[in-house]
């Protein structure tokens, strides 16, 4: 057994350090923070305590705002985290001295979804406690129905969409091919679509992932089965990833 995990974890040590080092994984992370809490406590400071539902119909849902904003920088540290082997004969380098290409993807991504899953709750505690600070007498707590789920499973969302940035890099090697899909797509396409093909627009992954965090359900799946149906996206993502890595060449 110890043939096996020593390698392992060398693969994550190595991991580790190249996401220490990388400047634009580290800058997106810092990112996903400031800008989902940030704007958040803006937004609340600004208008939250205007008059009830200001911030949306859905109060619960209207505490993670700032999610639109910081899932763009999430996007962003999956996909650079893995764009970063395709530069300058990175790859080739890591498959040197770690020629299991299974071990090497598997470490990737735990090194991927562990940052980004730490990242993820601390940005989404943060973002719920900070911006209901500035709502007034519309405050919901963490006691409060559905709170503590939604605040966890936003964490949870902001780390499956990490994941899944990854995987798409894996396919298409590039990052800019990644941020140039995903974004346009979690900010326009989805609602375009959403209002022209009506309830299936719920099976999207940002749409479907977005529901652990709605007070009520909206359509067909509750909070669960949503960041469900997104882990499977994300899945999907991953697999193809592994199938382009395992067959491409260095």
């Amino acid at each position: 057994m110890s043939t096996i995990a020593l390698p392992t974890r060398a693969a994550l040590h190595a991991e580790w350090i190249k996401m220490r080092s990388l400047r634009g994984t580290s800058v997106s992370l810092v990112a996903v923070l400031v800008a989902t809490a940030g704007i958040q406590m803006l937004t609340a400071a600004a208008i939250g305590t205007a008059e009830e539902g200001s911030m949306g119909q859905d109060p619960l849902f209207a505490a993670f705002y700032g999610l639109v904003f910081g899932q763009i920088a999430a996007i962003s540290f999956g996909a650079n985290a893995f764009a970063s082997e395709f530069h300058n004969n990175a790859l080739r380098i890591t498959l040197t001295s770690v020629p299991n290409r299974a071990r090497f993807y598997l470490s990737k991504l735990l090194a991927v979804g562990g940052l980004a899953f730490l990242t993820g709750q601390v940005t989404a505690f943060t973002t719920f406690l900070g911006g209901q600070a500035f709502m007034g007498q519309y405050t919901i707590g963490l006691g409060d129905e559905g709170a503590l789920r939604a605040t966890v499973g936003c964490g949870l969302y902001l780390t499956l969409i990490a994941l899944f940035a990854a995987g798409l890099t894996a396919v298409f090697r590039s990052a800019a091919a990644t941020l140039s899909i995903l974004i346009p797509f979690m900010l326009i396409i989805s609602f375009v679509v959403g209002d022209v093909v009506g309830g299936a627009a719920q099976y999207l992954p940002d749409r479907a992932g977005q529901m652990v965090m709605r007070i009520e359900p909206h359509g067909e799946l509750g909070p669960w089965t949503g960041l469900g149906v997104m882990a499977l996206w994300t899945l999907a993502a991953l697999v193809a990833g592994w199938l382009a890595v395992r067959r491409r060449d260095a």
